[in-house]
């Protein structure tokens, strides 16, 4: 079988991913539980087609799951080029693993999950990245953009709870790293539930670990992350 680079590569959906990056949401499940089982049978029946050497087969995942990953890179990183690479990267790794895959969840969550560890692993290379202190004097425009970025994390911080926190600062490139910085497994449960943007359900199938003990790693794991930006250092 193929490694499945070739077929990424020219994949229309991935040219189209890095136009749909900006904020939207990533792919939805569908309501009720009759469209999650539609859903299920038709990956089911999806991949059972690639390992059966269906090469449009694999091609329609691409184009489906390829903007939500490149979105969920793209939020780890912050650079669409790296994004669009770590996203190719994480379907080859996928296309490879497809006779792991048990099923009994969305393929675009385990394919997620998958994306931004790859991403993860990314953002732990960098070595340029510094902590800004806001009151500093500011340099250029970019630096004063930045700094300003900073700033208003830390003082939601202090004035919202850690859910708000992220949402209002999931650009800054601190709070990137500070992500990249935390321990497992909260780094991996808050990196699939604000990344990714996977459900607290999903991300029990997808690590198989009790829902209360994501619920658990999910809340530490933003505190650990309010704490980070409140010091201005590592996690």
């Amino acid at each position: 079988m193929p490694d499945g680079s070739s077929w990424i590569g020219s994949s229309p959906g991935m040219m189209a991913a890095s136009r749909s990056v900006p904020s939207g949401a990533g792919s939805e499940l569908g309501s009720g539980s009759g469209s999650i089982a539609a859903e299920l049978r038709d990956d089911r029946a999806t991949v059972k087609a690639v390992l059966a050497g269906d090469r449009d087969a694999f091609r329609r995942l691409v184009e489906r799951e390829g903007p939500p990953v490149v979105r969920a890179c793209h939020r780890v990183l912050g650079d669409i080029h790296e994004a669009e690479d770590i996203a190719q990267e994480a379907f080859v790794t996928a296309f490879r693993s497809l006779p792991t895959w048990r099923g009994d969840g969305p393929f675009g969550a385990w394919l997620s999950r998958i994306a931004v560890r790859l991403a993860l692993r990314q953002a732990g290379r960098r070595r340029t990245v510094t902590w800004l202190d806001p009151t500093a004097g500011a340099g250029g425009p970019t630096d004063r953009a930045s700094a300003a970025l900073v700033e208003a994390s830390i003082d939601a911080a202090h004035a919202h709870d850690p859910q708000a926190l992220w949402m209002r600062s999931e650009r800054a490139t601190s709070v990137r790293q500070a992500v990249a910085d935390l321990d497992e497994p909260y780094r991996e449960v808050v990196s699939l539930r604000f990344f990714a943007e996977l459900s607290l359900d999903e991300i029990a199938r997808q690590t198989g670990r009790p829902l209360g003990t994501v619920k658990t790693h999910l809340h530490r794991g933003l505190a650990r992350l309010r704490t980070s930006l409140d010091q201005g250092g590592s996690a």
